[in-house]
């Protein structure tokens, strides 16, 4: 982790519409950042209240100082290059070296002040998202406060009044902002470690939804679009390149999610139920929770998750939405499944010798095919497990369970290894059941009661 000073006109930039004393702006702290797109182990308190840290997918939390009884953070909004998977470099916008920004961690009834620098090219201000605090500490440009002008730096303080799960982001020229990766997570812990609203947990992760259009070749996301993204991600990070959550059978996990995307997610666990423990509004009464093994994750939502580790395993963690968890794809590509192509192939081969057939069988074949891609692009379905190809990407990773992961070791404990006869296996062709026989293509009940629509089109 780099620390950078940023003295130089921090001074003299506009206080966010609440008034801070002098003292206060006298001596700006330290900016740490940060370049690795490593998961950072938890952030033990040094000073303050304690409390039980989380661990940041694929990210880190913000150090800060105490002055006095304040808390404080800078924050530094600028370009960066995030590495999304190994190989695949995406240029962004986010904080202190990272996208998404570090996550703030502080206790309930902490007072806080956060300095934020605007080294982008354009004005930016920083929402707290779903805190209570006075309404020119918001973040809402032109309404609540001026914008921040490039080169100048703004402080919020205010007090963090209730725990929870939050996040934080830009209201200024959102589409562009958010598009290019400006966003963070904030926790905020509960002041009684004993809150009997909020278990301990022995592991705490949490990490931000994000979603990309970039188009092959490219390395800068297109910030107009709406719906169509190529690249979705967990922590601006895609599979293979998400960090696993190891954690130790028997342990308690939380697990925390923000969608900062334009579309929701039903984010799913293989192997276990959890409950729905909290939200960015707050804790769940304990009467109103229930089991899922889904939960789904609007757009500006957190959600709050927790359950007992307790079977041993390499889970999936995943949004269930099944283009999530791919990478970047022609949205254009036609459907060629059960479409002869033989003849056609060798034919096109004579003009294009690299040509291959795809699709014609389903898209499996991808996972495990090695072809010239465009610079920094990742393939459609990537990442190798042990018994083959994983034919995942995008919004996808693991929940690694093991007896001997010991206490706050976050470390990958490699594959897991099942107990002899626990894998699934091919049956032999003699001691196969008949497969029952189904009717011929055409033959279904009432298929000669279907028609084309008039003309091969349809509304």
């Amino acid at each position: 982790m780099d620390r950078r000073r940023f003295f130089s006109g921090a001074v003299g930039g506009a206080v966010a519409a609440a008034a801070v004393s002098r003292v206060a702006l006298a001596a700006v702290p330290e900016a740490p950042a940060q370049t690795s797109a490593a998961t950072a182990p938890p952030l033990l308190p040094p000073d303050g209240r304690p409390y039980d840290p989380v661990v940041t997918l694929n990210g880190w939390t913000l150090p800060w100082r105490m002055n006095g009884n304040v808390k404080e953070f800078h924050l530094v909004a600028e370009p960066v290059v995030r590495e999304m998977a190994p190989g695949f470099r995406v240029n962004m916008w986010g904080y202190n070296g990272q996208s998404p920004g570090p996550t703030i961690e502080v206790v309930e009834g902490d007072r806080v002040r956060i300095f934020v620098t605007n080294r982008l090219p354009e004005h930016t201000t920083v929402h707290w998202h779903g805190q209570r605090l006075p309404n020119g500490m918001d973040g809402v440009g032109g309404i609540t406060q001026p914008h921040i002008p490039p080169g100048k730096t703004f402080v919020y303080e205010f007090t963090a009044r209730r725990p929870g799960t939050f996040m934080y982001h830009p209201h200024a020229d959102e589409m562009v902002q958010m598009a290019m990766g400006m966003m963070g997570f904030w926790v905020t812990h509960p002041k009684d470690r004993a809150d009997p609203r909020i278990a301990r947990v022995q592991r705490d992760f949490c990490f931000l939804l994000g979603a990309f259009d970039v188009e092959p070749g490219s390395a800068t996301p297109k910030v107009n679009t709406m719906t169509d993204f190529n690249t979705w991600a967990f922590n601006s990070r895609v599979f293979p390149g998400i960090d696993a959550m190891n954690v130790r059978q028997g342990d308690r996990v939380r697990i925390r999610v923000g969608n900062l995307t334009m579309t929701n997610h039903p984010i799913h666990v293989h192997g276990h139920e959890f409950e729905v423990t909290g939200t960015d509004g707050g804790p769940v009464p304990p009467s109103a929770r229930w089991p899922e093994v889904s939960v789904d994750v609007a757009v500006g939502q957190m959600r709050q998750v927790e359950f007992v580790a307790d079977e041993p395993g390499d889970w999936a963690f995943h949004c269930h939405k099944s283009h999530h968890t791919m990478g970047p794809m022609g949205h254009e590509v036609p459907t060629m499944i059960g479409v002869e192509q033989k003849d056609l192939v060798a034919k096109i081969q004579k003009l294009v010798p690299d040509y291959m057939v795809m699709g014609d069988k389903g898209m499996a074949d991808m996972g495990a095919m090695e072809m010239p891609l465009p610079d920094n692009t990742l393939p459609m379905m990537a990442g190798q497990g042990p018994f083959g190809p994983a034919e995942m990407g995008g919004m996808f990773t693991l929940l690694k369970v093991r007896a001997g992961q010991k206490a706050g070791d976050y470390r990958d404990p490699g594959w897991f290894r099942h107990p002899a006869g626990t894998v699934a296996r091919e049956v032999p062709d003699d001691r196969a059941p008949p497969a029952p026989r189904a009717p011929g293509a055409g033959a279904a009940p009432a298929a000669n009661a279907v028609q084309k629509p008039a003309g091969g089109h349809h509304h």
